[in-house]
């Protein structure tokens, strides 16, 4: 039976499952007994290992369809692992979708300055997915990338897809290369001044470690984006998804109902916040 509480996991079934990196994984979930159920680009999932715990996260494959759920899951925390390491067949409970998505809507018209960071390219790629399918909605859309080193490149076989496509400009960066890299060296942010956009007439969307947002933040303000024209993927500590228990409270917002998706203008005077 189906209970209508939020707070009550859904049984559902573990798909696939694809190695990603050393420690990062992605898992296909059916949509569950509550049947195929819309999600949009930016919002997530708690996600419960049953006798171990439950943790939110993102979806991060094409909300387009609804034949299974896509969850990259990064294996740091007794639950994660436990998460990643779930077999197809196994059992997982899950709640959602919950929360605020990206400003995809909003967007249309604009051009699109995408930047993600590391595992931040996980929640984004839902929305470029939606971009893609429908790319005659947008202007110029741009895509940023950075990661630690080259061995730490998430998807990297559907961002040289990506890159050889007319419609989308992507820039791949990393902070130390090995001998074989030839790409860029050097701190995502840095491409910033280097673009040449419209500050305007575009819209960005950014996720990845707070580090990396404030300073991407600071770029982007620098080049002279709105704050409001700025939207940050600010996944704090959220416990119970709906606004109930107060962990992931950040100021007067609960980042998991009224987030995870929040703009700049909302949260400029609490970034620097650390978490308790």
């Amino acid at each position: 039976m189906i209970s209508d509480d939020l707070m009550v996991p859904e049984p559902v079934r573990v798909l696939r499952r694809q190695q990603e990196l050393e420690t990062i994984w992605t898992l296909e979930l059916e949509p569950g007994p509550a049947g195929n159920r819309p999600c949009l680009p930016g919002q997530f999932n708690m996600l419960y290992v049953f006798g171990v715990g439950e943790v939110p996260i993102s979806l991060s494959g094409d909300t387009g369809q609804t034949e299974t759920l896509v969850h990259t899951v990064r294996a740091v925390g007794p639950v994660s692992r436990k998460l990643a390491a779930l077999k197809p067949r196994d059992t997982v409970g899950l709640r959602g979708p919950f929360g605020v998505g990206w400003p995809i809507t909003e967007g249309e018209g604009a051009d699109l300055l995408i930047v993600a960071g590391g595992l931040g390219l996980a929640p984004l790629r839902p929305a470029i997915y939606h971009v893609l399918r429908h790319r005659e909605r947008y202007g110029r859309v741009i895509l940023l990338y950075g990661t630690r080193s080259p061995g730490d490149i998430l998807y990297s076989a559907q961002l040289e897809a990506w890159s050889k496509r007319p419609d989308i400009e992507v820039y791949i960066t990393v902070d130390h290369a090995d001998s074989d890299w030839q790409g860029m060296v050097g701190v995502v942010p840095a491409l910033v001044p280097t673009l040449g956009f419209d500050p305007e007439d575009t819209l960005a969307m950014v996720c990845g470690p707070e580090i990396m947002m404030r300073f991407t933040v600071n770029a982007l303000r620098g080049a002279g984006v709105e704050d409001g024209a700025i939207y940050l993927s600010m996944e704090r500590n959220m416990k119970c998804a709906l606004g109930h228990c107060g962990h992931c409270q950040f100021g007067a917002t609960f980042v998991c109902k009224d987030g995870p998706v929040l703009s700049f203008d909302r949260v400029r005077g609490l970034l620097n916040l650390k978490e308790f």
